[in-house]
């Protein structure tokens, strides 16, 4: 009696034509760069690259029909479930090799007793699954407990902005930063003409220009002929100079600017302050509490100040040259970058240096936190809405900064030396790891909502994915033909916007690592980008001084 060998693909005839590499499933090219002595570990651009080296750009259809490495169809593996920290869910269990990732999602809401369906990404050896367990073998054995890594994903779902619904003038000089409220019904523009400008974000039209009204402008009198203090009759701008920086409070209400004139500006209670000798690059707000405001600055310092009253409640003292950017934790701490090439971490309650991290060669340029959005989100869904009592609020915009935060805080820093370093801050000095890739300095960093993913945009043009937790790389995304200078993800994380000195805007898709939309429109370099946090619409300002609203 004969037995046949296990069915081959459909689309592999015996006797046919050599099959490319390209075709083959990643178990057919483990199974094949075992067979010529090749190591079958990695992934599929490192199995392609390892047989390619040693001859074999092709499989004969028999070697498919006859592979024996992958689980046979019908076969089972030993499976645990695990969360992105390491922790076990569950008892190991025989799961089919054919198990697709939506029935993993069906054993995984059964497990943790999910009365709703909660949707999940899976990784084997940190490659997603997107088709079956068998496929997403990775380098372990069929024989060993595989572990399943499993990631929760937004419940909703973000669509790609394809059209231009609005293009909203007013600057006359080029809008340097963009940013919506926490609510996403208002978005603050800041520009080369001195000015701030709010827009209503659900009618797409101007809100206010923020200026310093006369009568609450002290710092912006000047005597009058008899030598007492006479304010001017009519209301002045708040900066004399570029706006560089615009930061709403997580709650929402207040809004702060800062410009390259030192001065900030904070209108909900009217206040011009002149903060530093020199321009301010970057303000962040005291998370959850709010009650103070940070600013950095060309001047080399960091300050701190209070909410009401505006009064200078620290400065923070330590960097040899210009703050380029800055960044304030969830954990009490004050994170910021500079040209002197280090990364503080600073105590704010105690206006102490906690400690310096250093590794980069060259200037500090961007920040990110791996809890930004859920910082920046406060007590706000992705809806929008919020609960009206304020001490629930608070508690649900501590829980999502927990549930954002996981087992550390993380902190990622671009530099003029080509590099993106990966840092735990409050845990120690040392790096996670020095991402290296770029061929141009880094001009932006950012993390995903979910803290899964980390995106750098670079002068070189490409956009390099990164695994948060380890700094591995995942992917480049290529596509400008310009420098990248800003980037924003989508709040299901799924989706990633770019703006470029090529004058378009880009939404790239992370799972299959492609362009999905590309937003020309703007007649010069794209400075700014912003994505609202329901999803629903891009914001977009540059050199041309129009502000576009992109929607799907």
């Amino acid at each position: 009696m004969t037995t046949e060998p296990p069915a081959a693909p459909s689309s592999y005839v015996p006797g046919a034509a050599p099959v490319p590499l390209s075709q083959l499933s990643i178990s057919q090219l483990r199974q094949l760069a075992s067979s010529h002595g090749a190591p079958a570990t990695g992934t599929r651009a490192e199995l392609e690259a390892a047989c390619t080296r040693r001859g074999v750009t092709a499989a004969a259809p028999r070697d498919i029909a006859n592979q024996s490495a992958a689980p046979a169809a019908g076969g089972t593996l030993i499976a645990q479930f695990e969360t992105a920290e390491g922790e076990r869910t569950g008892p190991q269990l025989d799961v089919p090799a054919d198990t697709t990732a939506p029935q993993l999602q069906l054993i995984l809401n059964e497990l943790l007793g999910n009365e709703d369906r909660v949707p999940y990404a899976f990784y084997v050896a940190e490659e997603e699954v997107s088709g079956t367990l068998g496929e997403a073998l990775g380098s372990a054995s069929a024989e060993q407990t595989l572990r399943v890594v499993y990631v929760p994903q937004a419940i909703f779902r973000v669509r790609a902005v394809t059209r231009c619904t609005s293009t909203l003038s007013g600057h006359s000089e080029a809008i340097l930063s963009a940013q919506f409220s926490a609510d996403g019904r208002t978005l603050a523009t800041g520009s080369g003409d001195c000015c701030v400008r709010l827009w209503d974000v659900m009618t797409e039209t101007p809100r206010a220009t923020l200026k310093a009204p006369a009568a609450e402008s002290r710092l912006r009198r000047r005597p009058s002929s008899s030598g007492a203090l006479r304010a001017p009759p009519l209301p002045l701008q708040a900066h004399r100079d570029w706006v560089l920086a615009v930061a709403w409070s997580p709650c929402g209400k207040y809004i702060a600017s800062g410009g390259k004139d030192g001065r900030c500006f904070a209108p909900r209670r009217p206040q011009v302050i002149d903060a530093h000798k020199k321009w301010v690059n970057a303000l962040a707000w005291e998370p959850l509490a709010e009650s103070r405001l940070a600013s950095a600055s060309k001047d080399g310092t960091v300050r701190l100040w209070e909410r009401v009253g505006g009064r200078c409640a620290g400065t923070l003292c330590g960097h040899a040259n210009s703050v380029t950017c800055l960044r304030w934790g969830g954990e009490g701490l004050l994170y910021s970058g500079s040209q002197d090439r280090t990364v503080k971490v600073w105590a704010p309650d105690e206006s102490k240096l906690v400690r310096s991290l250093e590794g980069h060669g060259h200037w500090v340029n961007c920040l990110s936190a791996s809890t930004d959005f859920a910082l920046r989100r406060g007590p706000f869904d992705h809806r929008g809405v919020a609960p009206a009592d304020e001490a629930a609020a608070k508690a649900g915009a501590a829980q999502r900064y927990a549930e954002a935060r996981g087992t550390a805080e993380l902190l990622a820093s671009g530099s003029d030396d080509f590099t993106v370093f990966l840092w735990a801050p409050a845990a120690g000095k040392k790096p996670i790891a020095r991402l290296t890739g770029h061929v141009q300095l880094v001009n932006a960093v950012t993390f995903s909502p979910d803290g899964q993913w980390l995106a750098s945009g670079s002068f070189d043009g490409a956009i390099r994915l990164w695994a948060a937790r380890t700094g591995k790389f995942v992917a480049a995304l290529r596509g400008h033909v310009g420098a990248v200078y800003q980037l924003a993800w989508s709040g299901d994380s799924r989706l990633l916007a770019s703006g470029s000195k090529d004058s378009t805007v880009k939404v790239w898709e992370l799972k299959s690592r492609k362009l999905k939309e590309d937003l020309p429109g703007h007649a010069d370099e794209v400075y700014s980008v912003d994505w609202s946090p329901d999803g629903e619409r891009v914001a977009s300002g540059g050199k041309d001084r129009n502000l576009k609203m992109w929607r799907r």
